[in-house]
């Protein structure tokens, strides 16, 4: 997929060669379920602690890398590009990223208590706890790969 992309558009990767091999989530079903609102256009920003690239030994994202989205049993599927990122505290999420993310009724009060429980399950099964102090990675993306999922 990655040499697909990269002969098609060398300008790009020529810019930001790097790239991450990821999928969305922290189980199968919800990598999926966040795939599917990538595929249909629903889903243009996602957000991870800085805690968890620190523990799997990846680097903060930066504007122009790509990352390739698996589907939950780890298929590729889509390249996508970071086009925006910042960082900051659970807080600082406003309703404009919330409904970037595309999730559920795409408000900032669903956003803020669906990512409470997120993060605080996977902080749980990393055997700490979660704060809202945290450092998040905010990143709004965009689909570049294959063409029939650009937009």
């Amino acid at each position: 997929m990655w040499q697909e992309y990269a002969a098609a558009h060398p300008e790009a990767v020529s810019v930001c060669s790097e790239y991450t091999i990821e999928h969305f989530g922290d189980s199968e079903r919800l990598a999926d379920e966040l795939l599917t609102h990538v595929l249909s256009g629903r889903k243009r920003a996602t957000s991870e602690l800085v805690a968890d690239y620190i523990a799997r030994g990846d680097d903060i994202p930066r504007v122009g890398s790509h990352w390739i989205a698996c589907d939950g049993r780890g298929v590729p599927r889509i390249i996508i590009r970071t086009v925006e990122l910042r960082l900051g505290p659970f807080a600082s999420a406003d309703a404009a990223f919330a409904a970037d993310e595309g999730e559920d009724d795409l408000s900032l009060a669903n956003w803020q208590r669906e990512h409470r429980r997120y993060w605080t399950r996977v902080a749980q099964a990393q055997g700490r706890e979660w704060s809202e102090d945290e450092e998040i990675v905010f990143e709004r993306f965009q689909v570049v790969w294959p063409p029939q999922h650009t937009s």
